[in-house]
């Protein structure tokens, strides 16, 4: 595979690369700043550009087969204001599959049917902007004809990969408190080539 991946230097987002480098996949970088991201492969290619930036996305995206994005949110709302430009140059190169990560937020409500957990007590995040950015992206994914996935962890720790958690389709698993970045980066890479979880917001926990 040839991946374009975002948000490379975050937590989630390393340990993506790390896998994908290992399994000797070729990937593409783009990132503000190429300093952070201390790694050196024959199988990396990292270019300096802004996800903000049209045209960057555009130039950048030119060669690869899938897209991940391991994107954080903050208070400028980078996830609902790139997501656009990543849906317009997937068409333009035409590209199909793309694996998000989300949060355990936008996932439905199990208590109150029709709202998501970030708008109930499900969710202990006192602030809604973050989800709300999630939010806003993930809609504009699933108006997008694409091929998607948004995998939404819950509490997110460090930690290594276990491979022993549990996933459910669009809602959190039950009682489920944490899954550590390790996991969380090893299911969204299994499924950017297994495709399980095709057009679904995926809830991952212990």
């Amino acid at each position: 595979m040839n991946i374009y991946l975002l948000g490379a230097t975050g937590r989630v987002g390393r340990e993506i690369l790390k896998k994908a480098i290992a399994d000797r996949n070729h990937i593409t970088a783009l990132v503000r700043t190429p300093e952070k991201l201390r790694v050196k492969s024959d199988f990396l290619s990292v270019i300096q550009g802004n996800v903000l930036d049209e045209e960057a996305v555009r130039r950048s995206m030119s060669g690869t087969s899938v897209v991940i994005s391991a994107l954080s949110t903050n208070k400028n709302q980078t996830l609902s204001k790139s997501m656009p430009y990543i849906v317009q140059s997937m068409k333009e190169h035409e590209l199909n599959r793309i694996v998000t990560i989300g949060t355990a937020g936008i996932l439905n409500s199990r208590k109150r049917p029709g709202m998501y957990r970030f708008q109930t007590n499900e969710s202990k995040r006192k602030s809604t902007v973050a989800a709300e950015d999630h939010l806003a992206a993930f809609q504009l994914l699933k108006n997008s004809n694409l091929t998607w996935t948004v995998v939404c962890p819950t509490y997110l720790p460090a930690g290594e990969k276990t491979g022993k958690y549990r996933t459910a389709d669009n809602e959190l698993p039950e009682n489920g408190t944490k899954i550590s970045v390790g996991d969380t980066a090893a299911f969204a890479y299994k499924e950017l080539t297994e495709s399980t979880f095709l057009h679904k917001r995926v809830g991952i926990a212990y």
